[in-house]
């Protein structure tokens, strides 16, 4: 006789908030696998969600667990244990939240199919037990005589154990999307790693590093991907507020795996790496870390769909602008950073040593042009990113060489693109002047670049060259 298998009560959705709490499920059953995960697991799981919620629920305000109870009422305001009025007794609160997971009834005429997953199921949830479901700007209400959506065990498990598996402040919440699901899951086991941490110890405490986000411990899981192989992630960071519910997107590019696995595997990346990590940190008086420079960085790795969100390129732009701030070798190195990303993950043909036409005839102009080329320097640096200043300068420089009978390596025509406002024009317009640099360093021009750097400075660089170029916040003592 064959042996039947039973249907896992567990599926892992395409639904973000769903799929981060059912991998949540997946993980405190201690299971690899939706299709592990047994109705006893569900029940061990559902227990200590029970417990969790009345814990924060009945803390006072000065007990760390208060702080749990205000993760869960950014995410479920309209529940029981987080409502003003919610019982103090803890007996009746447990009983009444333990009934929300509690297997279906068999038998009964009035099933429907889960709102999630599809599977049968004869309990119905309003926006009470449910993130993000309601907002004063969308009709996404239940129509009068509803009784709410159909949602299975496993699934509304899975409701309650996204605060485990997302990233959580005290007032918001960000789960991950990626097309690798190994990616996902670490990203889940390392916040149910800190949300066992913030239930004992809450918020504000010395225990998290300073400025902690979550695209820190993404990029590490993206790095540990076989040959930087392409994976594209998605962050959906989140508020279910009664006043104002909202969403913001951030997302990283297929080819940021690649890119990381590039920079681990070239020295020159590897310091402009940590050159930007170096520069993106900031401390206080007493050397207190108030930004970590890995964290600031790998947030330039992802772009927000609203178009709200700094890029990595204009970083680094930044920072090469200030000429004088750069020693030689690592002002290439910059650069090359630079030139890397927009190859390899913007798509942009470029190449650094293979300068441009229009990089040419600036170079020639600085080193030739009447007066101290550091002055003529200032004045491109002071025009490179804008299209209208910078086609000015171009016919300035054009028309100055040819009136010293130099030969002149471009025209307008070649510089049109740079001008334009066009796709990639800005970053044309960045690369321009890091190459141009990079010229000027080859020819021997002065240009007036430091001579060395503060020897704390130095120490810090070359330790983050020689430590992996980003890691989990749980992969080093905090």
């Amino acid at each position: 006789m064959n042996a039947t298998t039973t249907a896992s009560p567990l599926t892992v959705t395409g639904h973000p908030l769903q799929r981060a709490g059912a991998w949540a499920v997946v993980a405190m059953a201690g299971k690899q696998s939706a299709e592990e995960v047994t109705d006893s697991d569900l029940d061990a799981v559902a227990a200590r969600v029970v417990q969790d919620v009345c814990t924060a629920a009945t803390a006072s305000k000065d007990d760390p667990a208060y702080d749990w109870w205000k993760v869960l009422f950014a995410l479920y305001p309209n529940s029981k244990p987080t409502h003003a009025k919610r019982p103090r007794d803890r007996a009746v609160l447990e009983a009444e939240v333990a009934g929300w997971f509690e297997a279906d009834r068999q038998g009964g005429l009035e099933r429907w199919p889960c709102t999630f997953c599809g599977a049968s199921t004869r309990k119905t949830w309003t926006k009470s037990h449910l993130p993000m479901f309601d907002t004063n700007k969308a009709l996404n209400t239940l129509p009068p005589g509803s009784p709410g959506w159909p949602v299975c065990r496993g699934c509304r498990l899975a409701a309650w154990t996204l605060p485990y598996g997302a990233w959580v402040t005290a007032g918001s919440a960000t789960v991950l999307s990626c097309e690798r699901a190994k990616v996902e899951q670490g990203f889940v086991r390392s916040n149910i790693r800190r949300s066992e941490w913030l239930l004992q110890v809450g918020f504000g405490s010395k225990g998290e590093p300073a400025g902690a986000r979550p695209e820190r411990v993404i990029l590490a899981a993206l790095r540990t991907l076989g040959a930087g192989l392409p994976a594209a992630a998605t962050l959906w960071t989140f508020k279910n507020d009664n006043q104002e519910p909202w969403l913001r997107i951030t997302r990283s590019r297929r080819t940021i795996p690649r890119f990381l696995a590039r920079i681990e595997a070239n020295a020159p990346l590897r310091r402009g790496w940590g050159l930007l990590v170096a520069a993106m940190t900031e401390r206080d008086k007493q050397g207190k870390p108030l930004k970590d420079g890995r964290t600031e960085a790998a947030r330039l790795l992802f772009e927000a769909d609203d178009g709200r969100s700094r890029s990595f390129l204009d970083q680094l732009a930044r920072m090469l602008l200030n000429v004088e701030s750069w020693r030689l070798e690592n002002r290439a190195a910059l650069t090359q950073l630079a030139f890397d990303y927009a190859k390899e993950v913007l798509g942009m043909d470029v190449d650094p040593h293979k300068p441009s036409p229009v990089a040419s005839l600036l170079a020639d102009w600085i080193e030739h042009g009447s007066g101290s080329p550091r002055g003529r320097v200032a004045e491109y640096r002071s025009v490179a990113l804008s299209d209208y200043k910078l086609g000015l300068l171009l016919m300035k420089a054009h028309s100055r060489l040819c009136l010293d009978g130099r030969e002149v390596a471009a025209g307008p025509e070649d510089w049109a693109p740079l001008i334009q406002q066009r796709p990639r024009a800005w970053e044309q317009r960045m690369l321009l002047f890091a190459g141009v640099l990079q010229m000027l360093q080859q020819r021997g021009v002065a240009i007036g670049e430091k001579q060395g750097m503060d020897e704390e400075e130095d120490e810090e660089v070359e330790r983050l060259i020689e430590e992996p170029i980003i890691t989990a916040y749980d992969e080093e003592p905090m």
